[in-house]
């Protein structure tokens, strides 16, 4: 049997690190009364926004979160007050998701605890420069998917 390359390692780590990160932001963010993790990714695309509107392709392209409930959490965000769906001018059968201003209160209720998970199961071990390193290490691998779009063979 062959032993498997350094860089498989590295992914299953990866792969890992983000479920176990994202398993306890999300329980501390259930625990405190607070959105979902993946609300506060499609809110948080929102709020970053020009006008804080976007089309629903336009914010399945941003979220880091699932890209397949994302119509479901449209239609429970919009349901709840979060966002808002306005018909897109230049295209009536387009619709924009709009934040509104409980989306933005929602989500600077939540943004502590995010913030804080961060530090607490992510950052507290390890130095500011390790810190630099993989925000470069990350960079370099994402700018290979913005030079390169791969096609499946």
């Amino acid at each position: 049997m062959q032993d498997e390359p350094v860089s498989v390692d590295a992914w299953g780590y990866l792969l890992r690190i983000h479920a176990e990160l994202t398993s306890r932001i999300e329980a501390d963010l259930e625990a405190q009364g607070h959105i979902s993790l993946t609300w506060y990714d499609v809110l948080l695309v929102l709020d970053n926004a020009p006008e804080k509107q976007l089309r629903m392709n336009e914010i399945a392209e941003k979220i880091v979160l699932s890209r397949s409930a994302l119509s479901r959490s449209a239609a429970k965000l919009v349901e709840e007050g979060y966002i808002k769906k306005e018909t897109c001018p230049e295209d009536e059968r387009g619709a924009f998701a709009v934040l509104t201003k409980k989306g933005q209160q929602a989500l600077a209720q939540a943004r502590p605890v995010y913030w804080a998970g961060i530090q607490k199961y992510f950052a507290a071990g390890l130095t500011e420069g390790e810190i630099n390193q993989l925000v470069s290490t990350f960079e370099k691998v994402m700018k290979r998917f913005q030079q390169q779009p791969w096609v499946s063979d």
